[in-house]
């Protein structure tokens, strides 16, 4: 295996999603672990194929979509063997789905129980409802950003875990009426 590039950041801190070519590449759930993969270092086709067991054409393809959409950039490029390696990394370190579309929403969580199911370790996973006014709820979600914004890394070669955050109003069921007393 070649030396890694330096590990710089992403160029930006965070990326709103909001283009719909970005909205057509997150509906992808390989392209959800592409992301996943390229959160902490540039990687190139080959290095992510192995460590999501892909075929390598078809990484290559992801990340074709993925940087067209803005949402990856070649870092780094190296002449290796009469070819060059390109080093993709994330154009962000956080990416905000400000207004979330079901195929998007769909790739994610299906990227996410993939993830899951090849975690060695045991997960913690858990779906509670509660009843917040708006106040309440606006308040609980800035706390749950600020919690993983602010999670201290520990040095490279400790494990990675991923943290999916999400708060939402529960649909009413339809021809329910609210009821006043």
């Amino acid at each position: 295996m070649h030396d890694q590039p330096p590990h710089l950041p992403p160029p930006e801190d965070v990326l709103e999603i909001g283009a719909p070519e970005q909205f057509a590449a997150l509906a992808h759930p390989l392209r959800q672990r592409l992301l996943f993969a390229l959160g902490h270092r540039p990687a190139t086709t080959s290095q992510l194929a192995a460590q999501l067991d892909a075929k390598k054409g078809n990484v290559a393809h992801h990340l074709k979509v993925l940087r067209e959409a803005g949402l990856v950039h070649i870092a780094e490029t190296r002449q290796v063997r009469g070819g060059t390696e390109q080093y993709y990394q994330r154009t962000a370190r956080h990416m905000i789905v400000a207004e979330p579309r079901a195929a998007g929403t769909a790739a994610m969580l299906a990227a996410f129980a993939q993830e899951l199911d090849l975690s060695p370790a045991e997960a913690h996973l858990t779906l509670r409802h509660l009843r917040l006014d708006p106040t309440k709820a606006r308040e609980l979600g800035e706390a749950l950003a600020r919690l993983v914004d602010e999670a201290e890394e520990d040095a490279e070669g400790q494990p990675l875990h991923g943290v999916l955050v999400a708060l939402y109003q529960q649909a009413r069921p339809a021809g329910v009426r609210r009821r006043v007393w």
